[in-house]
This record gives C-alpha cells, structure tokens and sequence, in this order.
C-alpha cells in the first residue's frame, strides 16, 4: 500500500490541491456565494442612500420655509393639516373608516 501511494504521490497532492482552492472558491470570506451576498447588500445599501438623500432634501426644504423669511402659504397649510384649523364659513369634514364587518 505504501508503495502505491508513492507512486501515486503527485495525483493524491493534485486531488487535494484541486479540491481546496474548490472549496475556497466557493465558500470563504472571500468565496463565489460570500461575494453574491455582498452584491445583494450593496444593492441594498444604494436603495436605502437614495431614500435618505430624499428625505434630507425633503427636511432641507422644509427648513427653508420655515427660515427668517417665513411662507405664509406653508404654515397655513401646516396649521390646516395639524390642528384641522379652517376659515370663516368653511365646514370641515372629518371621515373616520368604519372598519367593522358583520
């Protein structure tokens, strides 16, 4: 037996050569699957900076209405959202869902 692994000395160490840097291609922390996770994260990682990006420049310009020079036109609109302020004879509807089944 000992003669035959000396004789097939080369082949037995390029078999396992092979099946590591297979294995390793594949798996690792820097393998074919780890890198197709990585990709997906990125992706994701750019999906959330963009929503971020949004909503800064949405406050931005939320903050710059409401600067030293104030928009009228804004703060009435905010008042009427929040506190559902109106003008003189203006009715205002408030429609609640009714959400119940019989």
């Amino acid at each position: 037996m000992l003669k035959s692994i000396k004789k097939n000395y080369f082949l037995l160490i390029s078999t396992f050569l092979i099946l590591y840097f297979f294995f390793n291609l594949l798996s690792g922390q820097r393998g074919l699957i780890s890198y197709f996770e990585k990709k997906h994260m990125l992706k994701d990682l750019k999906k959330e900076e963009l929503l971020l990006i949004r909503e800064i420049y949405n406050l931005d310009f939320n903050n710059s209405l409401l600067s030293d020079n104030l928009d009228l036109d804004y703060i009435e609109t905010l008042i009427r959202e929040r506190f559902l302020f109106g003008k003189k004879n203006e009715t205002i509807y408030i429609i609640k869902s009714n959400d119940t089944k019989k």
